[in-house]
């Protein structure tokens, strides 16, 4: 059925029909000029067969281990949407079966039906509430039911842009386990890493998914590296945090790439959206259906809320009271500045307990290390800039301290959302001294509440 809704999608044609093949072939010319386009596309299809009989020999014991959707049984319960009311693949509901999801979350239960027929969506909701799950399987169905006649390396069939390489590193991850069973091949390209071995990666084998940031995606395509003509499915994901990184000339640049909006289908995804943003939304998208799921849960009914008035001196005292007396499992530290969070590690380290530093002067290499020592609860303490705050998931994350106030409100949601994910209750704890103090009008007004205020 879902085939046919993709088919009988008017809006969005296949992007094969929209220029002869020999458009897209005629940069390749550049690095091979003693071929022709014809002779040089033949050479990266043929690579790409092979890629894609690499790929499938490494999945196939994955993927012929005996399973049947009935081997997944979830009970219909009343205002709750299952997945299998979606009717996705069979090898798609695998991969949701061992992840151990059974129904869907708001944001996915108001999104997904409309997506999965190939409409254009705007969804805004916080971090932690589904979003990365809603795209990855409106992706995933797309490339399972629409196949195209003839794959080329370097040309992904979707593409998802992430601001930061943490949350393209997460997105990553998050197809690999939701789609282990497809024999889709997702590739994630983000600076701070081997550039060559990514590079490898996009001109060897036939890419399915691709994830990136903006910096590097935008040095592939002046390296011609990749090309995004054959893009069906586009995602923007924490399009506000794009906006306010300045990456959005080089978004602009990458949609650009990809066919025109009518020949794609197009997924924005964010905690906010403000004036800018829409002017971008209304050029990208055609006839978007919108979701928003309201925030207030994710600061008020999982999070306990302490925020504790004290003098910038007494902080680190402050600091070792709370760790000995909640004794968190694991736990999250964030301050404003990269200086702030590099002593305090330290600090931390010569007192006696073990922790580690994620800020954006830890190189990528140390920052994915530092990042999966933490998920494995090798080490339960973790000081961070905001650059932890937004799209990094981490079970079990039992307490948050804002060692500072962010200046931005909304950071202040994602932080504390760090915690009391997946149902589970968390805690933050916020050091308020005279500085942080003035930021706490606009952070009630934000919340729509009054913060209470203690002594320690």
């Amino acid at each position: 059925m879902l085939k046919k809704l993709f088919k009988s999608n008017a809006s969005k044609p296949a992007p094969e029909s929209k220029k002869p093949a020999a458009a897209k072939k005629a940069p390749a010319q550049k690095n091979k000029p003693t071929q022709n386009a014809k002779s040089h596309g033949s050479k990266r299809n043929a690579g790409a067969d092979k890629a894609t009989a690499q790929n499938k020999k490494l999945k196939k014991d994955v993927i012929e281990t005996p399973w049947n959707l009935s081997d997944f049984k979830v009970e219909p319960q009343e205002g709750k949407t299952r997945f299998h009311d979606l009717q996705l693949p069979d090898s798609v509901m695998r991969g949701i079966h061992e992840s151990g999801f059974q129904y869907c979350s708001p944001i996915q239960a108001e999104s997904l039906p409309a997506a999965l027929t190939g409409r254009d969506m705007i969804g805004q909701a916080q971090t932690g509430t589904g979003k990365t799950a809603a795209f990855l399987l409106t992706i995933f169905n797309r490339l399972l039911t629409v196949q195209p006649e003839e794959r080329f390396a370097s040309e992904p069939r979707a593409l998802i842009i992430a601001p930061t390489r943490e949350l393209a590193l997460q997105i990553g991850k998050d197809a690999e386990a939701l789609g282990k069973y497809t024999g889709l091949n997702t590739v994630t390209v983000v600076g701070g890493m081997n550039y060559d071995s990514q590079r490898k990666m996009l001109r060897d084998h036939v890419v399915d998914v691709l994830v990136a940031t903006p910096g590097r995606l935008i040095d592939f395509m002046r390296s011609q590296d990749v090309f995004l003509d054959q893009v069906e499915v586009l995602v923007l994901d924490e399009a506000d945090r794009m906006l306010d990184m300045g990456f959005i000339p080089d978004v602009k640049r990458i949609v650009r790439g990809t066919p025109p909006k009518e020949y794609r289908q197009t997924l924005l995804y964010s905690a906010t959206f403000n004036f800018d943003v829409r002017i971008l939304i209304d050029q990208w998208t055609t006839n978007p259906m919108k979701v928003e799921i309201e925030p207030e849960q994710v600061t008020t009914d999982r999070v306990d809320q302490k925020l504790y008035l004290c003098a910038d001196s007494d902080k680190y005292s402050l600091l070792e009271r709370v760790l000995n007396e909640e004794k968190p499992e694991r736990l999250i530290i964030f301050a404003n500045r990269r200086d702030l969070t590099r002593n305090l590690c330290d600090k931390l380290n010569k007192n006696g307990h073990v922790a580690v530093l994620l800020s954006g002067e830890v190189s990528q290499d140390k920052r994915v290390r530092t990042l999966e020592r933490f998920r494995d609860g090798r080490v339960n303490i973790m000081v961070a800039t905001d650059v932890a705050g937004r799209g990094i998931h981490v079970d079990g994350v039992s307490h948050v301290i804002n060692y500072t106030l962010p200046e931005d409100p909304e950071d202040y949601v994602h932080r504390i959302g760090r915690t009391g994910r997946a149902g589970a209750k968390g805690v933050s704890v916020s050091f308020v001294s005279e500085d942080d103090a003035f930021v706490l009008p606009d952070l009630e007004k934000y919340l729509g509440t009054k913060l209470e205020l203690t002594q320690p």
